[in-house]
């Protein structure tokens, strides 16, 4: 008998519903195996950036990385990135630390000398810890209190747990409260907004820019366009926040909670009626009038364009991309192109597109890159002719495609113009 990667349609998994979703497609009920499968080390959501890499994004910041040398090897890429040089130190456990927990009485002491060495005072000290550390029940927080008494700088953690990505807090939520937490109350200043959410910029022609300056705002924050840690501190004058991605929630609770700055929550599409709607949403909060007439129409002629050239298009989309798979293969489906295949875990977030999906294309099927039957993946007849993410393009080779994994993060309607561009660039 022939064995065949598991798979479902949209269709049934919409009637099957949210409440009931395929352990397949859920990463708590999963066994995670070293195969073809496990494509990427990094959160999907955190695009080019796990635990360790975002946890520098505060300026000026270093990294001690407490684990077993297996969960630090994979560090020695990240470190040869030249904007990451000499900024992450190990302090390696052995056998005795994992049973006894004797290395948290080292921290402390290693982050002193740690500080010692470095040229320049580090803003903050991150501390990484993995999956030991969750299953010894260590209170990291008393820890990073302790090293900070004595090295006489901010200490904060940073939890590479796995364990808990699918609890209340998973690890790239937590950092992104780590990142913020330093910030201290400040005056607010009526024309300044900080955009959460992401760990690099948007792209410099994001019309989003645009229409904040347009409202009457003169600064706009973003942790990675911020030089040194000065201007970092500069993100608590804000008026309010935009949270851009869903995993930036509880940080925008904490700017709230602790420096009483509100926040408005905004989605990244690829549904340009749907774009526009949500900005005519924040105009309308913010008492003004958004003008993106221009913008939208740019967007659906890069969109046309594409048509043009490849009016068949079939398309795989993954999760290892800038956006939510059903999101965009919704988007795609709505432009009047065909979407054969999804690969993706489903939560509530993306399940939301669900119904939409099912009236529009039943037939779609649905992939789990935690799965191992996908070794046993045959494209041969999935009538797929364009892919979009890196586990799509894994999966179909042979067609033409877009990694669409890029750092600078494409949003709004500059986002969908760039897609387009992008992908009739690739066709052949």
């Amino acid at each position: 008998m022939k064995k065949e990667a598991y798979y479902s349609t949209v269709k049934d998994l919409q009637e099957t519903g949210r409440d009931n979703i395929p352990d397949q497609f859920r990463s708590n009920t999963h066994l995670i195996y070293s195969s073809p499968a496990t494509l990427a080390f990094n959160s999907p959501g955190a695009e080019g950036f796990g635990v360790k890499r975002a946890g520098l994004a505060v300026p000026d910041s270093i990294m001690l990385i407490v684990a077993p040398g297996c969960c630090g090897r994979n560090t020695s890429l990240i470190s040869s990135m030249r904007e990451y040089d000499n900024r992450f130190f190990y302090l390696m456990m052995d056998e005795t630390d994992i049973v006894t927990g004797r290395h948290l009485k080292k921290i402390p002491k290693a982050v002193a000398e740690i500080c010692d060495c470095c040229e320049k005072k580090p803003s903050v000290v991150m501390i990484c810890i993995t999956c030991v550390d969750a299953l010894l029940g260590t209170d990291m927080e008393r820890v990073c209190r302790k090293a900070e008494e004595k090295a006489g700088v901010p200490v904060r953690p940073c939890y590479m747990y796995a364990l808990t990505r699918e609890g209340r807090k998973p690890p790239m939520v937590h950092v992104r409260q780590s990142l913020y937490s330093l910030l201290e109350p400040q005056k607010k200043k009526s024309n300044v907004v900080n955009l959460l959410g992401f760990f690099s910029p948007l792209t410099d022609d994001c019309e989003l820019y645009g229409l904040l300056h347009g409202a009457g705002v003169k600064t706009v924050h973003e942790i990675s366009r911020c030089r040194d840690f000065e201007e970092y501190t500069h993100m608590s004058e804000a008026n309010f926040n935009l949270v851009l991605h869903p995993e930036a929630r509880f940080a925008a609770e904490d700017f709230h909670n602790r420096l009483k700055i509100p926040y408005i929550e905004l989605r990244r599409l690829y549904q340009t009626d749907k774009i526009d709607s949500q900005y005519q949403a924040l105009a309308s909060v913010l008492g003004v009038k958004f003008k993106t007439e221009n913008a939208r129409k740019e967007a659906e002629y890069a969109i046309e364009t594409f048509r043009q050239k490849k009016p068949d298009a079939a398309f795989a989309v993954g999760e290892c991309m800038n956006g939510d798979p059903f999101e965009l293969s919704l988007a795609l489906l709505k432009y009047r192109f065909q979407v054969k295949e999804i690969y993706g875990t489903i939560t509530a977030e993306n399940f939301v597109y669900m119904r939409s999906l099912a009236e529009l294309s039943p037939e779609t099927r649905v992939y789990s890159n935690m799965e191992p039957t996908m070794i046993y993946y045959d494209s041969s007849a999935s009538g797929v002719n364009m892919t979009i993410g890196k586990d799509a393009l894994y999966y179909h080779q042979d067609c033409p495609g877009l990694m669409r994994n890029q750092d600078t993060q494409p949003y709004g309607f500059a986002g969908v113009r760039h897609l387009f561009e992008a992908l009739t660039e690739v066709t052949k």
